[in-house]
């Protein structure tokens, strides 16, 4: 289904993916710079809305912004509700949300808004944390128990939909979530709600992509792993009835386009300390990577493709705005390579499964 809303500017189509069909195209979405480690002293954080409006006019399919309560940063939703009025047919994204942070039911009534002023742009990645530094300590800021997160996570998720697609006063009795007698909000543009996109890539979080969610954005350092992963979401969505379920095959991956000597591995240093705290070394075993010059990258972020990624969500790991800003013509200009890659992929067409759940999601 395809929604059209003109609002945004004359005549535009508010599909959430706006460049090439569902099956032979790789789309390549952008973080926007919303952390305040990227900026400088000089810095209007309005300028991270701005980057994201360059980004769209550079020829990026989605935006995407980040969530959490562990470093100074713009809120996620206000940063994709300010993207909303300024941009035409870019989808806009989270990556990941972080459901836990804010009461469901409240949570619901934000995202249908930003669907409904977007026209239906609206993506949602969602992930429940990471036991360490980076998770539980997010959830007690939170005031959000701890145990049984994955639960509350898929529950929030069944009780969003609910809301965005009931007719009259909501009951939900889950696990962990109970509520009686929700009276109906707003509905989302999109009659089934934004597409809801799962992080994470255990065995667990694979075969709950497979069951639930509508798009898969994971960040293995090993492309096999991409694949093996792919394969095991396709297998339990089957197992579930779903076989034919538009489920995105997405991908975060930290990019640099450089002609530095040592392939950009010192700017990665660099990002990587700014920004987590920790060397290169360590995050490479973590996340996904791809930096050097243009025909370096193109085999890096390949690799992925050749295991069936199609929606590339790039976060520039360039030091500020200024050095971002300087990344996006770069960027751009390596999908007709991505793309020409797909023409030597065995089974290419079929890669994205039945549909890109980006445009909309079919339950």
């Amino acid at each position: 289904m395809t929604s059209t809303f003109t609002g945004a500017g004359p005549g535009t189509a508010m599909t959430g993916s706006t460049r090439g069909s569902d099956t032979d195209t790789v789309r390549m979405g952008v973080f926007v710079p919303s952390t305040k480690v990227q900026w400088s002293e000089c810095t209007d954080p309005r300028e991270v809305v701005a980057f994201g409006v360059r980004a769209e006019r550079t020829g990026f399919d989605s935006l995407w912004s980040t969530d959490s309560l562990l470093t100074p940063r713009l809120e996620a939703l206000t940063v994709l509700a300010a993207l909303a009025s300024v941009t035409e047919g870019v989808t806009l994204g989270t990556g990941a949300l972080l459901p836990a942070l804010r009461t469901p039911v409240l949570a619901a009534q934000t995202l249908a808004s930003i669907d409904l002023l977007s026209g239906g742009r609206l993506v949602l990645g969602v992930g429940a944390g990471f036991p360490g530094p980076f998770g539980q300590p997010v959830y007690a800021m939170a005031g959000t128990p701890w145990p049984n997160r994955f639960t509350r996570l898929d529950e929030t998720v069944a009780l969003w939909r609910r809301l965005w697609t009931g007719e009259g006063p909501v009951s939900f009795h889950g696990e962990v979530l109970h509520f009686d007698d929700i009276r109906p909000g707003i509905r989302t543009f999109r009659p089934g709600g934004p597409p809801v996109w799962l992080g994470g890539a255990t065995p667990a979080a694979l075969a709950r992509t497979g069951r639930i969610y509508d798009g898969w954005l994971p960040y293995p350092p090993d492309p096999a792993d991409y694949g093996k992963g792919l394969a095991a979401i396709r297998n339990a969505a089957a197992q579930a009835g779903r076989a034919g379920a538009p489920i995105t095959p997405a991908l975060f991956v930290n990019t640099l386009v450089t002609d530095a000597a040592d392939g950009g591995r010192s700017a990665l240093d660099a990002y990587a300390k700014a920004n987590y705290g920790r060397p290169i070394e360590e995050m490479e075993r973590i996340q996904a990577n791809a930096s050097g010059t243009p025909e370096a990258v193109v085999e890096q972020l390949g690799r992925y493709v050749a295991q069936g990624a199609r929606h590339l969500v790039i976060r520039i790991a360039a030091a500020d705005i200024p050095a971002q800003l300087d990344q996006l013509d770069r960027l751009v200009a390596l999908r007709p390579a991505l793309n020409a890659l797909l023409t030597r992929v065995p089974g290419a067409q079929d890669a994205a499964g039945a549909g890109d759940a980006a445009d909309v999601r079919r339950r």
